[in-house]
């Protein structure tokens, strides 16, 4: 679906280690971003989703077997934290969107620290990826996404935090969203 369907293009595949922890951030405008990204960096993906997606029956057991895994976006989540950390003990890569919700435009405003404390915590790097265009297959009153095209950037290795002072972790939350809008400047 992705490269059919979305004619979806994939630059930089070759910045995604194949094995070992890593923590993937990118920026998020759709509910389909999770299986775009996790389909663009060709590996297996746990996805942190707003815990009131698994209040829905159907929909709570479709995502729980994707990888996703519920947090409390208005509190420090302990339980997702521990949750994403044994996903990363068992060969995953982590997916985490900066914002922590969607935006109308695809870009990063108010990146949250999660993603660098998770990576600290870990020791794992991470891995920008911007998805550009997902903004467009969402059309209002309609249960199907339009085949937009959509363009997925894979950015460089950052750095794993050396600890999890928030300053650090702050920093380096801040250069993964520049990163990634950057990335998402380039366009189609």
């Amino acid at each position: 679906m992705l490269h059919t369907y979305f004619r979806g293009r994939v630059h930089g595949l070759e910045n995604v280690p194949t094995e070992g922890p890593l923590v993937v951030v990118s920026n998020h405008a759709t509910y389909y971003d999770p299986p775009i990204v996790s389909s663009s960096v060709g590996r297996p993906v746990a996805h942190m989703a707003k815990k009131e997606l698994f209040d829905i029956p159907i929909f709570n057991q479709a995502i729980r077997l994707y990888g996703a895994y519920p947090v409390d976006r208005g509190a420090a989540d302990r339980a997702a934290i521990r949750s994403a950390m044994e996903y990363l003990e068992n060969g995953w890569a982590v997916g985490l969107f900066l914002d922590g919700t969607r935006s109308a435009d695809g870009r990063i405003y108010n990146p949250k620290r999660g993603a660098a404390l998770i990576a600290a915590k870990a020791k794992a790097p991470i891995l920008p990826v911007c998805l550009w265009g997902v903004e467009k297959i969402i059309v209002k009153g309609s249960p199907f996404p339009r085949p937009a095209p959509i363009t997925i950037r894979i950015g460089q290795l950052i750095e794993t935090p050396s600890s999890t002072d928030k300053q650090e972790l702050e920093e380096v939350i801040q250069k993964c969203a520049t990163v990634i809008n950057e990335l998402h400047d380039l366009g189609r």
